[in-house]
């Protein structure tokens, strides 16, 4: 609905901030294909990667694509199913990405992407070597057409005929938490868990 819509430069900068799993929809060999994967954003780009056998990836560049980004906040149940719906934030971002090429950019694009998803982990483990930046797509869109919308708040029918129905009515919220750090059974006992993840 268009009262959902939000225009601040801010409110998209803060759904991306929020996740580090996009859906990138893109059309392969005359087909819709929609693909979950991880990005990171930075000043007027998105970031996001894959592999070079994915034909998703490798078709994208030269066509224009939707990457949605989406968090739910709860699900607001109603008097009537036909009230109930859900809180959320999302974004649409459209364009046409480029590949990346420049060795320096794309280290930047990865550090932003490991940095998204895991805060602190690009300078604690490994870089990739070039033979896995070599096996490695990754692809630039510009954050100037986006589309962000979001929902808060209670059920719409507080004022409704409905209301009369002695039926409980609200938000059940829904977030998503990080849990305590699982070690790898590989992992030699004493190696401790890094601080950036304590």
């Amino acid at each position: 609905m268009k009262e959902k819509g939000r225009t601040a430069r801010a409110d998209l900068d803060a759904v991306l901030a929020a996740g580090f799993v996009c859906h990138l929809g893109v059309v392969v060999d005359g087909a819709p294909v929609v693909v979950p994967t991880v990005y990171g954003a930075a000043a007027d780009t998105l970031y996001f990667h894959g592999s070079v056998a994915a034909r998703s990836l490798t078709s994208a560049p030269g066509q224009t694509v939707c990457v949605t980004v989406t968090h739910i906040d709860g699900v607001v149940l109603a008097r009537s199913l036909f009230e109930h719906s859900i809180n959320y934030r999302s974004a649409m971002i459209y364009g046409v990405p480029r590949p990346v090429t420049d060795p320096e950019e794309t280290l930047t694009g990865l550090r932003l992407i490991t940095e998204q998803a895991q805060p602190g982990q690009w300078d604690y483990a490994r870089r990739p070597s070039r033979k896995e930046l070599a096996a490695t797509t990754l692809l630039a869109l510009s954050l100037e057409e986006a589309s962000v919308k979001l929902r808060t708040g209670p059920p719409d029918d507080g004022d409704s005929p409905d209301a009369a129905l002695g039926l409980w009515a609200g938000v059940v919220p829904v977030r998503l938490v990080r849990g305590a750090p699982v070690p790898d059974p590989a992992l030699a006992p004493d190696i401790p868990l890094p601080h950036h993840l304590g």
